[in-house]
């Protein structure tokens, strides 16, 4: 069954930092390209970060210098650490493969709610 767990998101100020993580079933995380999504509110979901199995990470525009992505290949855990956040970057986080095309289920996401 795939599963994907998703967890560390809260409410904090412009500027504070969180760190967000995802447990991943191991068909799902082993073979694959993984990432963090986000959607924020009356939006569509969009692509934040994604690491490759070999450890190459690319970002969204948005995020570049801020955010970093991680995984760990033994625990089928994905990190996202969100440092110097807005109040743009509030929405429910997801990760999961890229591209999200490839994507057959979803998690139930973790809110992140950033204030000004």
């Amino acid at each position: 069954q795939v599963q994907l767990v998703e967890s560390g998101g809260d409410s904090v100020q412009a500027g504070g930092s969180l760190r967000l993580s995802c447990i991943a079933s191991e068909s799902i995380f082993r073979p694959n390209t993984m990432a963090w999504y986000r959607q924020a509110p009356g939006k569509q979901r969009e692509w934040v970060a994604f690491e490759t199995n070999g450890g190459t990470a690319d970002y969204n525009d948005f995020v570049k210098g801020r955010f970093t992505i991680s995984r760990d290949n033994a625990k089928f855990t994905v990190w996202l650490t969100m440092n110097n956040l807005k109040p743009e970057d509030t929405g429910v986080y997801y990760c999961n493969v890229f591209p999200s095309r490839s994507a057959k289920n979803w998690g139930q996401g973790t809110q992140v709610t950033v204030a000004s």
